[in-house]
């Protein structure tokens, strides 16, 4: 049993402490239903069932209600579900990054065709930023879409997209040309069925997840499929990631949370020489450190998501901050729960050894460590400049 003695913290309301409880049962009763041979297919299953259970509501704005995301309500939900399986935490995540900017910035008519669909799990979506030649530096985006008319036209490859060749829509970032770098990107909705959209390759990785490039050959999408002003595509992705960075975090904490649970179950029932593998001082240390790391992470991804929550326009600072560690350290308490597990511990389809090829991707999307480096020594050189 996870330890849950943090949710005391001053950083939470009943709120949500009463969704942690509720979300915690429901997926121990539910996701074991669920057949993961089949990684499309289990992405299907998960979403339609994260609908009926009501957890997307919290990933996408209600239309006809609350404009707002709740940081700390998705950090719970990726927390949670990443402890009971993976997948459905990608699962949940997409659902939310994929149409985080028509939640955040979209227009009337935009949330209304898509972000009912996207909370009841019959829609499936995707966040489409990542190109082949620029990886992390978004600015570099070569990937092109030009009026003609009443419609933008669009040109260029993505790479590295989650849930593509399964998701419904994309939100495309590409170059609109208002200005050099940055200043001259836009956001686009694209439906997965518009004629030039065509999924190319389908990328497989150590912990299976549907990834898949995607070319744009003369896309057309009419004007009111852009997101926003014209010119602000790299903002609207920034402002996307500041929401959405945290709950990065949220999931390697869920990750690191389980392997402490499974190296405690390991330590107390296996016996060395007479006594539990407890017993060992330098076991009890490994435990110490894992225990300590994870609450370090916790403090660091609650306190980015109640800055959020609180009002603050911007968190890139504490975001970063909060993925930089806890993913880091989430590698490391992993690995040594693999190690105090033996030759088990890297037996293919045990818990741990799952943990260990799920983590290392965390690392890496959503802004690299070494990237999260780069904004926290900005942004402090910018904070203390006198």
């Amino acid at each position: 049993m996870a330890d849950t003695s943090f949710l005391n913290w001053p950083f939470f309301e009943e709120r949500h402490r009463t969704l942690a409880a509720s979300l915690d049962d429901w997926a121990a009763k539910n996701l074991c239903a669920i057949d993961h041979v089949d990684t499309d297919n289990a992405c299907r299953a998960l979403v339609a069932a994260l609908g009926q259970g009501g957890w997307l509501d919290h990933a996408a704005v209600d239309p006809s209600g609350d404009a707002t995301l709740d940081v700390r309500t998705l950090c719970l939900i990726r927390e949670t579900l990443a402890r009971h399986d993976g997948l459905a935490d990608f699962s949940f995540a997409m659902q939310g990054l994929g149409t985080g900017a028509i939640s955040l910035f979209g227009s009337d008519a935009q949330k209304a065709d898509w972000l009912p669909k996207i909370r009841v799990g019959t829609a499936i979506s995707a966040f489409a930023l990542t190109e082949p030649q620029s990886g992390s530096d978004v600015a570099n985006s070569t990937m092109t879409a030009t009026l003609d008319g009443d419609s933008y036209v669009l040109n260029g490859e993505k790479t590295w997209i989650s849930n593509g060749g399964i998701a419904d829509v994309y939100t495309v970032f590409a170059r609109t040309g208002e200005a050099a770098g940055a200043r001259g990107l836009s956001a686009f909705v694209v439906p997965a069925d518009t004629a030039g959209l065509d999924v190319v390759e389908r990328l497989e990785t150590i912990a299976p997840h549907p990834l898949a490039t995607l070319r744009f050959n003369q896309c057309r999408v009419p004007a009111s499929a852009l997101i926003g002003q014209s010119g602000a595509g790299f903002k609207i992705a920034m402002s996307v990631l500041d929401v959405f960075r945290s709950t990065v975090a949220a999931a390697a904490l869920g990750f690191a949370r389980r392997a402490l649970d499974e190296a405690l179950e390991r330590v107390t029932h296996r016996h060395v020489q007479g006594a539990p593998l407890f017993d060992l001082q330098m076991v009890q240390g490994h435990i110490a450190d894992m225990a300590v790391d994870i609450d370090a992470s916790a403090l660091l991804i609650y306190r980015a998501a109640w800055a959020k929550d609180s009002g603050a326009p911007r968190v890139t600072r504490e975001a970063a901050m909060a993925k930089l560690f806890s993913t880091d350290q989430a590698q490391k308490i992993i690995d040594k729960a693999v190690q105090l597990h033996g030759g088990d511990g890297v037996r293919s389809g045990e818990i741990v050894e799952k943990l260990y090829r799920e983590i290392r991707a965390l690392r890496i999307y959503e802004g690299a460590s070494d990237v999260q480096r780069v904004i926290i020594a900005r942004q402090t050189m910018e904070n203390n400049a006198c």
